[in-house]
């Protein structure tokens, strides 16, 4: 099956995700550095749940991902909510397909967001090393990094509670998981059944890995990157983490 169709079962699944909780967080962390961006960049913007509400905000919001589908996905939906979200807003909305390993932009930005455990898909140090450093290349000086990581406790919840299940009228899953506990890895084996026009229901697998990385090993890359002023902050709320913090932020100065 083509990831289009995974694209709209991935916003059916993720529509109790606390889109919003990301956006008042970013606002809150650029309060926080001192910074009205302008121009702002979600890496890894999938199909723009994200990416649309910022533009909508009044931001000019570049969104970026390497999924052609997810963001064939995003496009229909900014075209949708065009007027309804978007009229009289100043904000601007631009889509790219880039590999945020290696992302780059004609001018420098503002601001970078990536939610949602984006980098977890980043199952090589040095991919994250390189995103990093991409992302510092294409910040203005003073300008913002926020992300978040779910955290090792995180994945390792997931393998002790898995396999998980979802039964609706439209749409059923079958979610098991693998957790390597060496790489702090965890490989997500998910069995789709999604209805069709004609009633029947169409059977997809997909499975994606994660990787979680110690936040003390994510700290000095950053700094190994150039950015500075790094703070970590734990579930949405501007604390520093603990042994439970299941999913965890960051963010930092060029």
């Amino acid at each position: 099956m083509t990831y289009r169709q995974f694209a709209y079962v991935y916003d059916r699944l993720m529509e109790e995700m606390p889109y919003d909780d990301w956006l008042r967080f970013a606002e809150r962390t650029w309060a926080f550095y001192g910074i009205r961006p302008r121009t702002v960049v979600d890496l890894g913007c999938g199909t723009g749940s994200l990416s649309i509400p910022l533009a909508a905000r009044g931001y000019d919001v570049i969104g970026i991902d390497l999924s052609e589908d997810m963001l064939a996905v995003a496009r229909d939906k900014h075209e949708r909510d065009r007027q309804s979200r978007l009229a009289g807003q100043a904000g601007s909305l631009q889509w790219r397909l880039q590999d945020m390993r290696e992302w780059e932009t004609a001018e420098p930005v503002d601001a970078v967001v990536s939610f949602c455990d984006c980098l977890n898909y980043l199952t090589d140090e040095d991919d994250i090393a390189r995103t990093f450093r991409a992302t510092y290349a294409a910040l203005r000086p003073g300008g913002v990094f926020a992300f978040d990581v779910h955290t090792p406790r995180q994945l390792e919840a997931y393998a002790a509670t898995q396999p998980f299940t979802l039964d609706e009228d439209d749409i059923a899953y079958i979610w098991t998981c693998e957790y390597e506990e060496r790489r702090l890895e965890i490989e997500h084996s998910i069995t789709f059944f999604a209805a069709e026009p004609s009633g029947l229901f169409r059977r997809f697998e997909e499975t994606h890995t994660q990787r979680a990385y110690p936040l003390d090993w994510l700290e000095r890359e950053l700094a190994a990157a150039g950015f500075s002023n790094i703070r970590v902050c734990a579930d949405f709320f501007d604390k520093p983490p603990n042994a439970g913090t299941q999913r965890a932020f960051f963010s930092a100065v060029k």
